[in-house]
This record gives C-alpha cells, sequence and structure tokens, in this order.
C-alpha cells in the first residue's frame, strides 16, 4: 500500500490511497488545538483496529458460510497526557441475530477478531478492549 500525504496547513492533512483514489482527511481535534471537523490521526488508529477486526472476521467467516453483514460497531478512544497518547480502545461488535452461530463458531471468530494484524502492531502498553455481542433472535 502507498498512501501520498499533503499538509494543508492549519493542523489538516489531506491523504490519498494511490491505487484506488480514495482520498480521507485529517484534522486534528478541538482538545488539541484543531478544528476536529475530521478525524483526528488518533481516530484513524482506532478506526483502523475496529474495521481490521471484523474485515478478518469476515474472512473467516466467508470460509465457513457465515455472513457478517450487518455488524455494528461503537469504538471508544480514552486519551491521556505527558506523554499525550492513546491509553484504552474499546470495541464493542454487535452482530445480528439472524446469524444463529454456535458456541464453537463464535469462539473461531472471536479468536480471529482479537489477533487480527492491526491488533498485534499496536504497542502493548495500550490497553485494548475487544467485546463481542451476539444477538439471539
Amino acid at each position: 500500500m502507498t498512501v501520498s500525504i499533503v499538509y494543508k496547513g492549519h493542523l489538516r492533512c489531506e491523504c490519498t490511497h494511490n491505487q484506488s483514489g480514495t482520498v480521507i482527511e485529517t484534522d486534528a481535534p478541538t482538545d488539541n488545538r484543531g478544528k476536529g471537523e475530521r478525524f483526528s490521526p488518533t481516530d484513524t488508529v482506532c478506526v483502523a483496529l475496529a474495521t481490521c477486526v471484523v474485515t478478518t472476521m469476515a474472512l473467516k467467516a466467508g470460509d465457513m458460510g457465515i455472513e457478517l453483514a450487518g455488524t455494528s460497531i461503537a469504538v471508544t478512544k480514552h486519551m491521556i497526557s505527558d506523554p499525550r497518547r492513546i491509553a484504552r480502545i474499546d470495541v464493542v461488535l454487535n452482530f445480528p441475530g439472524s446469524l444463529n452461530l454456535q458456541e464453537k463458531e463464535r469462539t473461531i471468530l472471536q479468536r480471529i477478531g482479537d489477533n487480527c494484524p492491526v491488533a498485534k502492531s499496536l504497542h502493548p502498553d495500550l490497553n485494548v478492549n475487544i467485546e463481542y455481542h451476539w444477538q439471539t433472535n
């Protein structure tokens, strides 16, 4: 993957994914002298974690004949200072009740999610909490 980034000034960056041309912008958060009008760089770390969890689970689920479409995810970032950094990321996945998975299938998918590439790339001091909520009909 190659990304081209241009610093636009006023604490904003424009990031272009070279293969697809997709553009995202980042902005500093309001509690750190930014406008808070876009995802902050630390927000994108949290988004990367959550989307990696569900994407790797979906890859394995596909191999198992399971479709995870309709899964919703809530992500909460907790910052601390001295030095300013992410202290904790809470990820809560809510799966649709229509799945009706066996306990073994849930366990397999949760292990995949817990071990996604982004989770394995984060610093061990970062507290990552991933919750899996399997709805039942």
